[in-house]
Parts: structure tokens; C-alpha cells; sequence
């Protein structure tokens, strides 16, 4: 009799792990090394895994170095898809304009933007939300200072024009970023402010994408 109700305890245990395991929202990081580093150490994946309460949310990193968006597009089935995500945050685009510069390998902007849209609309298909966000520095010099400036502008404004076609949630980081720096980057530095080589993050970037995204976890 006893080894019964041990059982049935047991049992009870086990099932209630799981319904509360299977009622917590799913949310997954998509990009690339921003977001890779975004689960190791002070990442802002792990910052934010901080800020919630991880019995209603499970947050998943699906970054690789140097993606483009157009690798996104190619492993979203097996990277997000399958994951069955209630929610899906997009953070991609420095490598489509930074690597235009470094080695001829980025991504033209209507190309870009056909990717882009074609992420969106296979994600919305399989019945997950989605969260947009602009890329957000490759250099942090104020005031359009930087080499690539203009050409991340107009990328993150072709996010910003997806996000209201698609009436999608938009977590502005090119915008958050740029207010940051004018505010705190007295010196004008290249780099050292938010990351630690003009596009990856340190530990104030981390934290300071994990507090631009909480509000969107939340919705």
C-alpha cells in the first residue's frame, strides 16, 4: 500500500512539472554571435533569464556567428520553428552591412528586406508572435561618426517600416544605442562604451539590450 502511494505521489510530481513546464511561454533569441554570446556568461539572454520569473518563461539562444539574415532564413525550420516558440525576437543585421566592408560578403538591401519579410510571414504562419529589432552599432562614435553609419541607418530604418507594414512590436536598439552614447560616451570612443570591439557586446551592453527587451518578453 505504501509503495502505491509513493507512486502515486511521485506521479502527481511528475505531472505537474510537466504541465508547468508546458505552460510556461517559449521565447527564442534569433541572430547571430550578438546573440550566441547572449547565453554565455553576463549574455543578454542570461540577464534577462534574471529578470523573469523562469516558471512562466522559458527564453532559448538561436544565434551563430556571422549569420546573415538569409542564414537565418535557412535554418529556421530546424533552429525556431521546431522549438514551437510562443514568441520569436529577430536580431539580425550587422554582418549584412559590417561585412560588406570586411569581406565582400553582406547583403544587398532589397535582398535584405525580401529575407526579412519572408521570416516574418513564415513565422506568424506557424502561429508564433514575433518581435522585430534593429541592429544596433558598428562603432560607437555619436552623431553618424561612424564609417557605417548611414548604411545601418537605412537597414534599421527598412526594419522599422517591416515592423509597421506588418503591425509587428519593433525593439528599436539602433535608436536605444544611439541615445546611450550621447548621454554616456563623453570621450567619443569607438568602442569600450557598450562592446568591447565596435559590435559585441560587453557586460553594460548586455545588460542594456536585456533591459530594451524585457518589456517585449512581457507582452
Amino acid at each position: 500500500m505504501k509503495t502505491i502511494l509513493k507512486l502515486s505521489v511521485m506521479a502527481c510530481a511528475i505531472f505537474l512539472l510537466i504541465a508547468m513546464k508546458s505552460n510556461r511561454k517559449r521565447v527564442v533569441f534569433f541572430g547571430d554571435s550578438i546573440t550566441q554570446g547572449g547565453v554565455k556568461g553576463n549574455g543578454y539572454i542570461n540577464m534577462l533569464k534574471k529578470q523573469v520569473d523562469t516558471n512562466k518563461f522559458e527564453l532559448i539562444g538561436a544565434g551563430i556567428g556571422g549569420n546573415k539574415v538569409y542564414d537565418l532564413y535557412l535554418r529556421l525550420e530546424d533552429d525556431v520553428l521546431s522549438k514551437k516558440p510562443d514568441l520569436v525576437f529577430i536580431y539580425v543585421g550587422i554582418n549584412d552591412v559590417w561585412h560588406k566592408q570586411t569581406s565582400k560578403t553582406g547583403t544587398d538591401y532589397p535582398k535584405y528586406i525580401k529575407f526579412y519579410q519572408a521570416l516574418i510571414d513564415k513565422i506568424k504562419a506557424s502561429g508564433s508572435k514575433v518581435v522585430l529589432c534593429t541592429p544596433s552599432v558598428i562603432g560607437e562614435k555619436k552623431a553618424g561618426a561612424n564609417e557605417m553609419d548611414a548604411e545601418l541607418e537605412k537597414y534599421s530604418t527598412g526594419i522599422r517600416e517591416l515592423a509597421a507594414k506588418n503591425n509587428l512590436p519593433l525593439c528599436d536598439l539602433r535608436k536605444a544605442f544611439a541615445s546611450y552614447e550621447e548621454q554616456n560616451n563623453v570621450q567619443d570612443l569607438e568602442k569600450g562604451v557598450l562592446t568591447t570591439d565596435r559590435v559585441h557586446l560587453n557586460d553594460q551592453g548586455n545588460l542594456f539590450v536585456a533591459q530594451q527587451m524585457l518589456p517585449f518578453v512581457k507582452l
